[in-house]
């Protein structure tokens, strides 16, 4: 935690940071305005956890590389991590969150982090690893689409298809922006 403070504060890291102080403010504030909003403590500690914690293994990402194109892979493959983790504790991606095929999106988390440890962050192996996750996004995609899933409960199969490809789409951008992290390097290389 040291290392963090002693880091320099640029606007990018500001702003970082006051975006993730925001989005734990937003719920407080409309407790205090509206009863439809009704947090409990637990809940403003899952959401510090999921929110700090995001922007702690970003800062950490910062560090491994200078190149917009490894950090902009990173916060994109965070993003989708986030959302996906935060959209189906709330309201489930397939049906609600209860549906036990949701389970599903939690494994796809959980590869890609292990993809991601297993290439030790380095761009070429992040790239294969987000390009695995985008492909088992598809997968999910394909079963859900053979078997139904979510086809009788909001968002129904439309919306299923889209959140899922919208999905899928921001872990292949990632593994596009990690490739061009690659070809910088190889570019820059003597």
């Amino acid at each position: 935690m040291t290392e963090l403070a002693h880091r320099p504060w640029n606007a990018w890291r500001i702003t970082r940071w006051t975006v993730a102080g925001t989005l734990l403010a937003v719920p407080a504030l409309a407790m205090q305005v509206s009863d439809e909003v009704n947090w409990t403590v637990g809940d403003f500690v899952f959401a510090g956890v999921m929110i700090i914690g995001t922007a702690l293994l970003y800062e950490a990402a910062v560090k491994l590389s200078g190149g917009w194109a490894y950090r902009t892979g990173v916060a994109v493959a965070l993003t989708a991590a986030f959302l996906l983790i935060w959209v189906n504790l709330a309201v489930g991606v397939i049906g609600n969150e209860d549906d036990p095929h949701n389970a599903a999106y939690f494994c796809e988390v959980l590869l890609a982090a292990a993809a991601a440890f297993a290439a030790a962050f380095r761009p070429a192996g992040m790239s294969r690893a987000m390009l695995a996750t985008g492909g088992f996004q598809l997968l999910i995609t394909a079963l859900a689409a053979h078997g139904g899933w979510g086809a009788s409960e909001p968002p129904g199969f439309a919306g299923v298809l889209v959140l899922n490809l919208g999905f899928a789409g921001m872990w292949l951008l990632s593994a596009g922006l990690f490739w061009q992290s690659v070809r910088r390097q190889a570019g820059s290389a003597p």
